[in-house]
């Protein structure tokens, strides 16, 4: 196995901070918290980078596979708490108002085409804003091809949906609504709907200064979203210096999590994902990236997920072919392919060398990264 090591730049987001706003769970101030973990790494090998949720894992990377050069930076990947808030672009800054009509929207099933599914239908508060489910089911019933991600936290990515077809909360949060497998709904007839309830009708007035319109849908839904922030976790604690806050072997599990297993490759900052995408040959019915680039390269690459909460997101991948932490470990340490179907290079290796008492300290690990659940009460709809 190669020894090229592949280093990872962690973006710091540049936009202003949202303020706070009245919710029914505690909302965070705008200053985050400044202390990390330090990486010092123990590698042996290039590592496999430990995706519990369908993305990959970039310890193994191989640059010739991505088609690029490594990034070549000083900076070691790192653990970080998560920020208090989420930042907030010039055109939609946040305000209580507009979270309270988002939230409103979230859980209203009229954004759907037969007016019974909503955001929340598979965003379930209660399942860590996910449904549990293999893959997601559409407004007909019918399975979809991808799995549900959480919500949570999702302010703090760049990309948005396993392929990344989003680059904000506002693009993301239409694309669901009119799209005719998943809530079938055409646009300016929701524009029409909602302008003939009262009650929306004199929020966005309020709010926007307008009648309904889909911009405001959109911005309104981003507002809500941008507030789902997990509570602090085990790991958040332990990374403030309370030691017992992880077990010895959830604290094994970190030590392989960071060193010989690798996955704080692309498992690292606030989310625990670098937000990049990657090929590691879970399978080969969506072509992932690709449908979004038209890029060959991209083929069968999806985004890193977040780990936070991730043992109570099951189940797991792109496509929930994994159901338990355990089996998603097992897979990076003994299940990766070699290359496609077609011959194309993965960015994975197996962990062939590692042992396999490891699995049971970094599933205890990724355990420790689960918060209290947020108290989110559904709210009246006008």
């Amino acid at each position: 196995m190669g020894s090229r090591r592949h280093s990872i730049r962690r973006r710091r987001p540049g936009l202003r901070t949202a303020v706070n706003c009245s919710m029914d769970h505690r909302h965070r101030s705008s200053q985050c918290w400044k202390r990390t973990f330090r990486y010092r790494p123990r590698l042996r090998w290039p590592c496999l980078i430990l995706v519990a949720c369908s993305c990959f894992s970039s310890q193994l990377i191989s640059p010739t596979a991505q088609g690029r050069e490594p990034e070549k930076t000083s900076r070691k990947p790192r653990l970080a708490h998560l920020p208090r808030s989420v930042p907030t672009p010039r055109d939609n800054p946040t305000t209580a108002a507009k979270v309270t009509l988002g939230k409103q929207l979230f859980f209203d099933p009229r954004l759907s085409g037969n007016n019974k599914t909503s955001c929340a239908s598979c965003h379930l508060p209660a399942r860590a804003f996910t449904d549990h489910r293999t893959t997601a089911r559409g407004q007909q019933g019918k399975s979809l091809s991808r799995n549900t991600p959480t919500v949570l936290n999702t302010g703090l990515f760049k990309h948005l949906f396993w392929d990344g077809r989003a680059n904000s909360l506002e693009q993301q949060a239409l694309l669901p609504i009119r799209s005719p497998v998943e809530m079938n709904q055409g646009l300016a007839a929701l524009e029409t709907e909602l302008n003939a309830v009262p009650g929306y009708a004199g929020q966005f007035r309020r709010v926007f200064n307008s009648d309904v319109t889909q911009t405001g849908i959109a911005r309104a839904l981003a507002a809500y979203q941008r507030t789902l922030i997990s509570e602090p976790s085990p790991l958040d604690r332990f990374l403030a210096g309370e030691e017992k806050a992880l077990s010895e072997e959830a604290r094994r599990g970190l030590e392989a999590f960071r060193g010989s297993a690798g996955c704080i490759r692309c498992h690292n900052g606030p989310l625990l994902s670098d937000g990049k995408f990657y090929r590691v040959g879970v399978s080969w019915k969506d072509k992932g990236r690709q449908s979004v680039t038209g890029k060959p390269g991209d083929a069968f690459r999806f985004r890193t997920p977040s780990l936070r909460n991730v043992a109570l997101t099951a189940p797991y991948m792109h496509d929930g072919s994994q159901k338990t932490l355990e089996a998603v470990v097992t897979f990076y340490y003994r299940g990766v392919p070699t290359t496609t179907p077609d011959g194309i290079p993965l960015d994975v290796e197996p962990l062939l060398g590692n042992s396999f008492s490891e699995i049971s300290d970094i599933v205890a690990f990724l355990e420790s990264l689960s918060s209290k659940p947020l108290k989110v009460t559904p709210p009246r709809l006008p």
